[in-house]
């Protein structure tokens, strides 16, 4: 028997388990420890090699667009947590663990489940919650959107 998780995404992310074409069994809970990283990727270039774009960025703090200096260079950036999607059973005990490598601090709260916390950069910041709610909820950085969210897929009990 082969098995296959495959991810689907339009409007919000469908997760799928297939098992000689009919749905496997539910994992029985367990214990997970998922780790993520608060990242700011950059990237430059000079208006010798790309114009600079006219059009603006969307307002908040997870995208800046740096005008170029006197030699010409111009800056892009946007904040993100990585990876962008994390997947548990409902029922898991779930410890997610989140990294600050950029940015100075990230206050963050997952919808639906009643959680907050700040990732600074240099710490890890460790929150733990039982997914008791199958869905999907966003993770969202307060200081940097809307650009940095997430989302946590909590698969249904079968």
């Amino acid at each position: 028997m082969i098995k296959r998780l495959v991810v689907l995404g339009a409007i919000g992310a469908v997760v799928l388990v297939a098992c000689g074409g009919q749905a496997a069994p539910a994992a029985a809970p367990v214990e997970r420890t998922l780790y993520m990283a608060a990242v700011e990727p950059k990237g430059s270039t000079t208006v010798a090699k790309e114009p600079f774009p006219s059009a603006a960025l969307p307002e908040g703090g997870g995208y800046a667009l740096d005008e170029p200096n006197a030699d010409g260079t111009w800056v892009v950036e946007t904040y993100r947590f990585d990876p962008g999607t994390v997947v548990v059973n409902q029922g898991d005990v779930v410890a997610l663990e989140i990294i600050g490598i950029n940015g100075k601090e990230h206050p963050f709260t997952i919808e639906g489940y009643n959680v907050s916390d700040v990732v600074k950069r240099g710490q890890i910041t460790r929150v733990t919650f039982t997914a008791d709610k199958a869905g999907i909820f966003r993770i969202t950085c307060h200081a940097h959107l809307p650009a940095m969210t997430a989302d946590l897929v909590v698969l249904p009990k079968q």
